[in-house]
């Protein structure tokens, strides 16, 4: 390669985006990586014969970013993507089975059978909710940072139940905190492009094999093919402009650029003084919020729905993953509990007990089936805390010192935590190593591929 050095650190969705965009410019790149492996936060890992999840992740279709990474992939064969929004609701106080749906209205007409229909809710209560969702489409989201989503809630008419109904059902799960915990900015960034603006955008997503055979295995491939290091266990102690990378051990890296996609505790370590305007301690205000996985592999099938939200349930959400795992006789389930500060520290025990009883009331079917397998995984610093008044602590990709920028979910991508805001992440620190004020300081070639052009398009008006 005679491009540009660039060294990405860290491996993970946004390191693994813009290390192939710089390696697609032409780009000599080198990607390092602390742990033995890629993939970030959706890494898969081996139980006996399966290769199994972390957790469960899902993305919509409006995560166009995330679409054109798998698409470059060549993997986007690999996941299913709903032709029309439905989600199965099982209401565990009355029994009563809802489903949110889509018709072919454009939005927001496209919700308007389900939400005059879910009966969940009164009907003083769903006309109080369309209100409110016809407020939430005027929210100015870049200006509404500092207020507690919870708190525009109670000013638009939305009760408790509601708020447990509809706006947590689904705000916890992409948020990773309750309402009430939750910026305002992001919340309305999250149903305005998710359910609001496009009537295709919100169809549910997942992946139908391990997540390590979806981003961090065909990603390592890809950039072998392009001439690209991979370096895996090469934990970076130390950044020093012009750009010199010294990794544990005494090895120096000599780079033109830096891309820095790390977590932000790792991020403010390594950061040269003046990088950022951030003050000393930021990673730490900006904080993390955990998420919890429980894992039942059951000797016969419980579940006929791919998935299904659990209202009033300790069990929000519940995945069939046999698909994933290779399961062909019995059924492999995740359920994955979001914003889990309450039980991420509970025994295994004691989550098995909670998750048994749960499940046997959304899935009557388990209190005869036998449990072969139980396990949980914990994330303990799965996202950064969305919480009001952090996005000023999200810095942009440009960092202060030319040719070190920045990536990461965390970072000022106007998305919570989600893998497409990682990838756009990634797509934003390419892009910007490529323009012309950037690009003249470190010799990169101009952007001309669709990963660049992809990065710097608006978000609005998402089309299927």
């Amino acid at each position: 390669m005679t491009g540009p050095r660039v060294v990405v650190v860290g491996g993970g969705l946004a390191g693994l985006t813009a290390a192939l965009r710089c390696a697609d410019a032409g780009a000599d790149v080198t990607l390092l990586e602390a742990r033995p492996r890629l993939g970030g936060q959706t890494f898969s890992f081996a139980r006996g014969d399966l290769l199994v999840d972390n957790g469960q992740h899902v993305f919509l279709r409006c995560c166009t970013h995330y679409l054109a990474l798998l698409e470059r992939l060549g993997v986007r064969h690999l996941v299913t993507l709903q032709d029309r929004l439905d989600v199965p609701i099982v209401d565990v106080r009355t029994g009563t089975r809802h489903r949110l749906r889509r018709n072919g209205l454009p939005a927001p007409l496209h919700l308007a059978g389900s939400v005059l229909g879910y009966r969940a809710l009164s009907p003083v209560q769903r006309l109080r909710l369309v209100r409110a969702m016809r407020a939430l489409q005027r929210v100015d989201a870049a200006a509404s940072d500092d207020i507690s989503f919870g708190e525009w809630l109670r000013e638009h008419g939305q009760d408790a139940r509601t708020t447990e109904a509809v706006w947590d059902l689904i705000g916890v799960a992409t948020l990773n905190a309750h309402a009430d915990d939750a910026a305002l900015s992001l919340a309305a960034t999250v149903f305005q492009l998710g359910l609001l603006t496009d009537s295709a955008a919100g169809d549910l997503g997942w992946a139908r094999v391990p997540l390590q055979r979806l981003h961090g295995d065909p990603a390592a491939a890809e950039l072998a093919a392009q001439g690209a290091q991979v370096r895996l266990g090469a934990k970076v102690e130390s950044l020093t402009e012009g750009w010199t990378v010294r990794l544990r051990g005494g090895e120096e890296l000599p780079a033109d650029a830096v891309i820095l996609a790390v977590p932000p505790a790792a991020a403010e370590r390594l950061l040269p003084t003046g990088a950022t305007a951030l003050p000393p301690g930021w990673s730490a205000r900006l904080g993390t919020a955990p998420i919890l996985n429980v894992h039942v592999v059951y000797d016969r099938p419980v579940m006929d729905e791919p998935f299904l939200a659990g209202l009033g349930s300790v069990l929000p959400w519940v995945f069939d993953c046999s698909e994933q795992l290779g399961i062909r006789a019995g059924q492999a389930i995740t359920v994955p509990v979001s914003a889990a500060q309450a039980v991420i520290d509970l025994p295994a025990a004691e989550l098995r007990a909670q998750a048994r009883a749960a499940l046997a009331v959304l899935l009557p079917r388990t209190r005869v089936a036998e449990v072969l397998d139980f396990f949980v995984t914990r994330e303990r610093e799965a996202t950064f805390r969305p919480a009001p008044g952090n996005g000023a602590l999200r810095p942009g990709a440009v960092t202060a010192l030319p040719g070190l920028l920045l990536a990461g979910a965390w970072t000022d991508t106007g998305w919570p935590a989600t893998m497409e805001g990682a990838v756009r992440s990634g797509d934003a620190a390419a892009a910007a190593l490529a323009r012309p004020a950037i690009a003249s300081q470190v010799s990169f070639p101009p952007a001309t591929d669709s990963g660049a052009e992809l990065a710097t398009r608006p978000t609005e008006g998402v089309s299927a």
